[in-house]
């Protein structure tokens, strides 16, 4: 069985998520800046709840002290909060922690954290937001599946649905999407043909959170 399914969306908001779970998700990222603290508690609140009724993961992204307090059931950590994030306490509560890595500098910080998995990008150009590092490439998604072993390794950035089948075959355990998804007009149908081409890469059959 897989530790995580093949594909997942991030988005801004808990309205977004709401639209997308029938689809068929069964993770998603809940990305958000700029927003007050208690908008922020609201927001992973109703996230929180869609996403176990659907039997489906919740990702928080940087917001550890958030996803600690609500008991969420991941939290996304870049290199930055780092720094700052109490991993040490948010292992006990038992929620889990995927890292971003650019650079094998960065990757052999992330390794030091015991991450349950590595996030890998951009792997393609991205209209998301302007990026400090160069497009990685499907080269460097093998090399990082082969230096990471058996933790799930996450590509993102520019993967759009023509290229996923790519990206998972160059080592990649799960995509995730953000501007394919967020920018189609169609996006709960897009999204189901996201979720359709994830289940039918190798390996691609999930069943469910408790595996995870």
């Amino acid at each position: 069985m897989r530790t995580l399914p093949r594909v997942y969306p991030i988005v801004d908001s808990a309205a977004w998520i709401r639209r997308l779970l029938p689809t068929g998700v069964r993770m998603v990222q809940l990305r958000i800046k700029d927003r007050s603290a208690g908008e922020l508690r609201a927001e992973i609140r109703e996230s929180k709840d869609l996403c176990a009724r659907a039997g489906a993961l919740l990702i928080v992204n940087d917001h550890w002290q958030l996803a600690l307090e609500e008991s969420c059931d991941f939290v996304h950590l870049g290199q930055g909060d780092l720094d700052t994030a109490d991993v040490a306490a948010l292992r006990r509560a038992g929620v889990r922690i995927g890292i971003s890595t650019h650079d094998e500098a960065e990757l052999a910080r992330a390794l030091g954290f015991t991450p349950d998995y590595v996030a890998l990008g951009p792997i393609y150009p991205t209209l998301l937001k302007v990026m400090a590092f160069a497009p990685q490439g499907l080269d460097r998604v093998g090399q990082w599946k082969r230096r990471i072993g058996a933790i799930p390794l996450i590509a993102i950035g520019g993967i759009s649905l023509e290229r996923l089948p790519g990206v998972l075959a160059a080592g990649a355990d799960c995509a995730a999407v953000v501007t394919d998804i967020v920018r189609n007009p169609q996006p709960e149908r897009h999204m189901e043909a996201w979720v359709r081409a994830g289940s039918a890469a190798p390996g691609g059959q999930w069943q469910g959170p408790t595996n995870v």
